[in-house]
C-alpha cells in the first residue's frame, strides 16, 4: 500500500484503515512489514522506504482513532508551515501567491511542507515563463537527489525526463507529476546514482543544466536502448505482467508494471504511454531485489475504448520483454 497508493488521497487512507480494523493490528502490521523489509536484505530497505511506511502509519492511525481527513485542514496546515520556512529566505510579500493560486488541493495534499517551500523558492518569479526551469538538491527523506521540473505541460514529458535520467545513469525511485491550473507541469523526482554523495554539486548542476536542455530540445523520442541484465535475472527471469484496472472512483485508472531490473525499462514504458497520449498523474517506483514493481496512475481518453486499452498493454508488455 504505501509503495504503490497515493497516500495524499484521502479515500486510500480511508479504505486501508477499514481494511486494517484498529489500532493494535495497525502497528502490529506496520513492525511485521518494517521487520521483514529489512530481514530480507540489506539492499531493500531504505530511508525512502521507511518514510513511505511512516506516513501511512501515521495518516492510518489518525483515521483510526476518529479523525476524518479533512483536505482542507490539512492542506492549510501545510501552507503555514511553508509559510514559516520561506520566511528564512527573505522572498518579497506574498511571493507565494502567484505560484499557490495556479495548484489544486491535490498538489498540496500529496507534498510535505518542506517540499511545498522549496518548490515556491525556486518557481515563484517564473509563474507563466517559457523557460524551462530544473531545480536538485540532495533529498531530504534519504540517498540520492530531488529533482524539481517546471515547464509548459507536453505528452511526451515525463518519457524525456526518464530518458534524460536513463542516459545519465540515474535510477528513478519516485515521481510526483502535478500538472498546474496554467497548463505548467510541476514534477518531483527521486533518484540515485552510485556517483553520491562525494560529487554532490557537480551532479545537482549537470542535472539543472543537462535535463533543461534534454526537455527543451524538439524532435521524436529516441528508440530505448537495450539494457543489459545481471547473470542473477538470466537465471532467475520474473515473469513479465501488466495490468490496467480503474481505480475506485473510476475516473482514472492503475497500471502495475512487474518485470525483472533492467537498464531502460522506466523510459521504455514512459514511450508507451505518450505514444498513446496518456496523462500520467503518479508513479510509483520499486525495485526489490532483481525485481521491479512499477505502479502508475494514468488517465486518457484511449482508456475508454476495450480495444485501445488491449493494445496498450500489449505494447507494454513487448517494451518490458524487449
Amino acid at each position: 500500500m504505501a509503495q504503490k497508493q497515493d497516500l495524499g488521497d484521502p479515500a486510500v487512507i480511508d479504505a486501508f484503515a477499514k481494511r486494517v480494523g484498529n489500532e493494535r493490528y495497525l502497528t502490529a502490521l506496520y513492525l511485521l512489514t518494517v521487520a521483514d523489509i529489512r530481514g530480507t536484505s540489506p539492499k531493500v530497505w531504505n530511508a525512502r522506504k521507511g518514510k513511505l511506511l511512516e506516513d501511512l502509519y501515521r495518516y492510518t492511525l489518525r483515521r483510526l482513532g476518529g479523525r476524518a481527513p479533512d483536505p482542507a485542514a490539512e492542506v492549510e496546515a501545510r501552507k503555514r508551515e511553508a509559510l514559516v520556512q520561506l520566511q528564512l529566505f527573505a522572498l518579497p510579500f506574498e511571493a507565494h501567491k502567484k505560484l499557490w493560486e495556479t495548484l489544486d488541493v491535490g498538489y498540496f495534499m500529496r507534498h510535505d511542507a518542506g517540499d511545498i517551500a522549496w518548490h515556491t523558492r525556486h518557481l515563484s518569479r517564473h509563474v507563466g515563463s517559457s523557460k524551462v526551469i530544473v531545480r536538485a538538491r540532495m533529498s531530504p527523506v534519504g540517498e540520492g537527489l530531488q529533482v524539481l521540473v517546471y515547464t509548459p505541460d507536453q505528452t511526451d514529458l515525463f518519457a524525456r525526463i526518464c530518458g534524460y535520467f536513463e542516459q545519465a545513469g540515474f535510477s528513478i525511485l519516485d515521481a510526483k507529476i502535478h500538472t498546474a491550473s496554467n497548463g505548467y507541469a510541476l514534477d518531483t523526482f527521486q533518484v540515485v546514482t552510485a556517483m553520491l554523495p562525494e560529487h554532490y554539486r557537480e551532479l545537482c548542476s549537470m542535472v539543472e543544466n543537462d535535463l533543461a536542455g534534454t526537455i527543451a530540445a524538439a524532435g521524436p523520442l529516441p528508440a530505448p536502448s537495450r539494457g543489459r541484465v545481471s547473470r542473477r535475472v538470466r537465471s532467475f527471469p520474473v515473469p513479465p505482467r501488466v495490468d490496467l484496472r480503474p481505480d475506485e472512483k473510476a475516473q482514472r485508472w492503475l497500471l502495475s508494471i512487474s518485470a525483472s531490473d533492467r537498464v531502460g525499462l522506466l523510459y521504455s514504458v514512459a514511450r508507451v504511454l505518450a505514444q498513446h497520449n496518456l496523462n500520467l498523474q503518479l508513479a510509483k517506483v520499486s525495485t526489490l531485489g532483481e525485481r521491479v514493481e512499477d505502479t502508475f496512475l494514468i488517465d486518457g481518453p484511449e482508456l475508454q475504448q476495450n480495444r485501445a486499452q488491449i493494445e496498450i498493454e500489449t505494447e507494454l508488455l513487448q517494451a518490458i520483454t524487449a
